[in-house]
């Protein structure tokens, strides 16, 4: 059974735990974290990257609406709220649902039901490859890019990000390279080692190096050291 990690976004402490009592019976969302205002919330959601967020609307100094403006990446949302006037507006962000507090056990076993098969329809999405033209947004603090995957020349760990070389120019991102493996053609990127991914049409030169490793060149400038066990998957992978 897959796990779907979930933020609970709420002013007001009580509503809070209404959510979460509700959620006790789905033992596949796991509470990652809770917040009573839009600013902590930004923050937990920029490390946490959950799954699905159930989101007030009403809360001081900035509404869920603002909360979602702000966001680079917007995870799942389930919209909770006293009034019922705003959920055109909801589902005008692509809000999965729109709950009226307080909430009831049969209406919340619906949106629950919803919610795995948009979760489950995602996790299906990903295990197929991206294409390399497929363009790919990516938001790095204030600066904003639209690029094809094919652009990419290397993906470098940062601990809990990944760091893209583009052009001239870097980014980061809150995936770790296992992640990024998944979703990458093998046709085009390949695992270097543990910490770096190349675009192999990027490769300018092979040399052989120590204790029959190889070493590339890249257009760009990098070289790159290839562990032992991917210089030999590198070979069997280019070899007639």
């Amino acid at each position: 059974m897959s796990t779907y990690t979930t933020l609970i976004i709420d002013d007001e402490r009580l509503a809070r735990e209404e959510v979460r009592r509700a959620l006790e019976g789905y033992p596949e969302f796991e509470i990652v974290g809770e917040a009573n205002n839009a600013e902590v919330a930004i923050g937990l959601i920029e490390k946490e990257q959950p799954d699905i967020i159930f989101l007030d609307i009403h809360m001081p100094e900035k509404s869920g609406f603002d909360l979602l403006e702000e966001l680079g990446t917007v995870p799942e949302v389930v919209f909770t709220t006293a009034y019922d006037q705003y959920a055109v507006q909801a589902f005008e962000v692509n809000a999965l649902d729109y709950l009226v507090k307080p909430l009831r056990e049969e209406r919340f076993a619906k949106t629950i039901e919803k919610v795995k098969l948009e979760l489950q329809k995602k996790e299906e999405e990903q295990k197929v490859p991206l294409a390399s033209h497929q363009k790919i947004f990516i938001k790095d603090g204030e600066k904003v890019y639209f690029i094809a995957l094919a652009e990419i020349s290397l993906i470098e760990s940062m601990d809990n990000y990944a760091r893209l070389y583009f052009g001239d120019k870097k980014a980061m991102i809150k995936r770790s390279l296992n992640q990024l493996e998944e979703k990458l053609d093998p046709n085009t990127f390949f695992r270097a080692n543990r910490s770096q991914i190349i675009n192999t049409e990027y490769i300018k030169e092979i040399h052989p190096y120590f204790n029959n490793k190889l070493q590339l060149v890249l257009t760009t400038g990098e070289k790159i050291e290839l562990s032992s066990r991917q210089s030999v998957k590198f070979k069997k992978r280019n070899s007639l």
